[in-house]
């Protein structure tokens, strides 16, 4: 079968699916971990640029901070808001994903067409179950694309379930969206700038727009991810994508993050933390970082050594692990301390290394091992399955606890579990 058919005929069945009431519960969560997310991003740097631009984008769907703009650039800001601090949720395999990502355009056209909190919960499952399944079958990375596109193909077969359109509306959908858009993976290379955020952005821009032409009629190229000079055929020809039949739970397979850092530094920052408590900072001679391969080659490249800005920090290894032994804690304040002299000065001792083992451990486990050389001796800690993994799932009061951390609105947060009949135009502007 091929793989925009079995999106196509995916987003047919979820129309009558019944799905499972653990993965409702899970979407609502990721909605609300995004929201908290977003929120906390309102008065960064790249929402304040976008904000300059929205002024020619005036519309009639929601954007975080009750704007009305068009809905394609309500998705863009919606998504770069949910991605910007890099809290919001993962998913590990041949190639990575932040599924909720396209939660930026489903709140968008579900403002749009004047949706409810369950009917975005429903086209969420939707989005995951395809999302997913594109990581499982190749590598983007390795081939020089951003995982991106990935993103963009799960928010089209989302946003065509939220808006129940049928087949022949879905595969046009998908033509327009894939073929002109393909994002290639230096957004996340050497020093990192505002486009790190701004790719998820744009795709989820992309998915909307798509969304809408193919809904009033506009038409597409055919196959295209299958066809002779489409997606697979000219990016990812090893491409193995399951085909079997979906059940829609795949949400339960992704991560929540615990720490505002890439997901391959979680397991880091956990492990530097618990050896904090007994390690004094002036007495380190020496960290020496253990990882698997794309934690080594994703967090650990020169530009990593001496990160300028959020964007970078976030993606360095010796930056997480050295901030985490300084303040022994690590929250999305910590950012604002790039150039602190006592973090750089445990940079300089920082060593990061691969082990083949844990290679071949990832994905199933994030292995990841500190030693901390002090005058006192030897001290190690290793982190397999950090908190938030979905093997080691936070619960709903740390979920309360990271949005009441990241926003301080208890009466949004007690909104937001009840979100299933409100409507979506309606919880966008609380915020």
């Amino acid at each position: 079968m091929k793989v925009e058919d079995f999106i196509v005929e995916s987003v047919a069945r979820s129309l009558s699916a019944d799905f499972s009431e653990q993965s409702l519960h899970e979407a609502k969560r990721r909605i609300i971990d995004s929201f908290g997310v977003a929120l906390a991003s309102v008065d960064s740097q790249p929402s304040a640029t976008t904000l300059k631009a929205m002024r020619y984008f005036e519309g009639t769907a929601s954007a975080f901070g009750g704007l009305k703009v068009s809905p394609d650039m309500a998705a863009f800001y919606n998504t770069l808001l949910i991605r910007y601090l890099d809290f919001n949720d993962t998913y590990l395999s041949k190639e990575p994903l932040h599924p909720s990502d396209m939660l930026g355009a489903l709140l968008s056209l579900g403002s749009l067409y004047k949706l409810k909190g369950s009917d975005v919960m429903r086209a969420m499952l939707v989005g995951y179950e395809i999302g997913t399944r594109l990581c499982d079958s190749t590598s983007l990375r390795a081939k020089g694309y951003d995982h991106v596109n990935f993103l963009q193909i799960a928010t089209v077969a989302a946003l065509c379930s939220l808006l129940k359109l049928d087949e022949e509306i879905t595969l046009q959908a998908l033509g327009i969206s894939t073929i002109p858009n393909v994002a290639l993976r230096q957004s996340r290379v050497g020093n990192l700038s505002m486009w790190k955020a701004g790719a998820a952005a744009d795709a989820s821009r992309n998915a909307a727009f798509s969304v809408i032409l193919a809904r009033n009629g506009f038409t597409g190229p055919s196959d295209p991810i299958s066809g002779e000079k489409g997606f697979r055929n000219e990016i990812a020809r090893d491409m193995h994508f399951d085909t079997s039949i979906p059940n829609f739970d795949a949400i339960l397979e992704t991560y929540v993050k615990k720490y505002p850092v890439e997901y391959h530094a979680q397991a880091a920052v956990e492990a530097a933390l618990r050896l904090s408590k007994g390690v004094r900072r002036q007495d380190i001679k020496k960290i020496v970082i253990q990882t698997y391969e794309a934690g080594m080659s994703i967090l650990a490249d020169k530009e990593k050594w001496n990160p300028e800005n959020k964007e970078t920090a976030d993606h360095s290894l010796p930056f997480c692990v050295s901030a985490a032994f300084v303040f022994k804690d690590f929250d999305i304040g910590v950012y604002s301390h790039i150039k602190d002299s006592r973090i750089r000065s445990l940079m300089r001792v920082t060593d990061v290394e691969e082990l083949g083992e844990y290679t071949r451990m990832y994905p199933e486990e994030l292995p990841t091992k500190i030693k901390v050389y002090t005058r006192a001796g030897v001290f190690e800690n290793e982190v397999a399955i950090p908190r938030g993994h979905s093997k080691n799932r936070i619960t709903d009061s740390e979920i309360d606890e990271k949005f009441i951390s990241l926003t301080n609105d208890k009466r949004l947060l007690e909104t937001l579990w009840s979100l299933d009949n409100k409507e979506v135009d309606k919880l966008v502007k609380l915020t």
